[in-house]
């Protein structure tokens, strides 16, 4: 395994390498297509670079685990907006998650339908490209925006247009206080108008996830202790129709640390699918995979579904509006299937063209999105 310990160094591995790399940070997310190559980590790359917590912004190196980062911003009651999931779980993997993997794979949490994705905190990066030369994009402030498009570019890549040694972050003040309503025995359609209803509300709500198989829906506030309740007690009235909702504070910060990692399909056998689709369409969702184990969040347009092994779920999908992503599955699998969904003819010419611009010897994470 090459890891580099600088960027001069990181530089130096790509530019020097003979043939195809497979890049890694922490090597907790293994996913996408099975690449063959050898193997660079960013693990080493460490290092908090700038920290203003005035300036509610931070510049750290790649391979810096992500559990340093928030410890860092935790100490000044600041966090990323996004809210990261932790892949190690539901994907079965071992080691540190890194908060370079967490851009390169755009990881965003249930904060998403609230804060956006990773890639709309992400102000700037450095990375190094297929040739081994160092680029930048983006600025170490806020209101600098130069270079914005590469910097969304570089979120969810995964490592197939460069290899990133430094990113940059704007930030939030820490959450005071927070809350979960739940709400049980609504099927799928009427847990999905429920989650609309309150995500459509003045109330604030930064989470709405629902579990077919329990027909639990729960909601999460977070905010100052006295707002946090107000807003509950009236959200339990706006929602007077789906039922009696239950406040929960006393481990509420544990559960949606479950939803977000989805801790509950952890463990169990068959192939597990990350499928995006409207909101509104979570049901038809639901419909199409009736054999399969589901869990919903981001309000019904985020669906994890578990089932059987060697099963592809697209086709039953095809008339919905989304995609489909096979994240954890078995390599033979993986590869007949195929981990990220075909892209549209010219969607497919501009991700050519993007690669054989950043990567023009195809070495980085070759084959790994298609």
């Amino acid at each position: 395994m090459i890891t580099p310990r600088t960027e001069a160094e990181l530089s130096d591995a790509i530019s020097g390498a003979k043939g195809p790399l497979r890049i890694i940070g922490g090597g907790t997310r293994p996913i996408g297509n099975p690449v063959t190559g050898e193997v660079l980590s960013t693990s080493a790359l460490t290092g908090v670079e700038i920290y203003e917590p005035g300036a509610l912004t931070l510049v750290v190196k790649a391979g810096t685990p992500l559990a340093e980062v928030e410890a860092t911003l935790a100490a000044e009651n600041q966090r990323l907006p996004f809210e990261p999931m932790d892949h190690r779980a539901v994907m079965g993997s071992q080691g540190e998650p890194t908060i370079g993997g967490v851009v390169a794979a755009n990881v965003s949490g249930p904060r998403r339908i609230q804060a956006g994705a990773c890639r709309d905190s992400l102000i700037g990066v450095r990375f190094v490209d297929g040739q081994g030369a160092v680029l930048k994009n983006g600025g170490r402030v806020m209101k600098n925006v130069t270079g914005y498009d590469l910097v969304k570019l570089m979120a969810g890549s995964y490592g197939t247009l460069g290899v990133l040694s430094e990113v940059s972050f704007k930030l939030l003040p820490g959450v005071a206080t927070t809350a979960a309503l739940v709400l049980k025995g609504l099927d799928v359609s009427r847990a999905v108008g429920a989650m609309s209803k309150a995500l459509g509300s003045p109330y604030e709500v930064s989470g709405a996830a629902h579990d077919p198989e329990a027909e639990r829906t729960t909601l999460r506030l977070e905010g100052f202790e006295a707002s946090v309740r107000y807003r509950a007690e009236q959200l339990r009235t706006l929602l007077s129709e789906f039922g009696e909702a239950e406040i929960i504070d006393e481990g509420a910060v544990a559960l949606w640390s479950d939803i977000r990692d989805v801790r509950d399909l952890a463990g169990e056998q068959g192939d597990l699918w990350r499928i995006s689709v409207k909101p509104s369409d979570g049901p038809a969702v639901a419909a199409a995979l009736p054999d399969a184990r589901l869990r919903m969040d981001w309000g019904g347009g985020l669906v994890w579904a578990l089932c059987a092994e060697g099963r592809d779920l697209r086709p039953a999908l095809s008339e919905i509006s989304g995609h489909a992503t096979l994240l954890r599955a078995g390599h033979d699998t993986r590869a007949a299937i195929g981990a990220f969904p075909p892209e549209p003819a010219p969607v497919a010419a501009v991700s050519k063209g993007l690669r054989e611009k950043f990567d023009p010897r195809g070495i980085l994470n070759p084959g790994l999105m298609g």
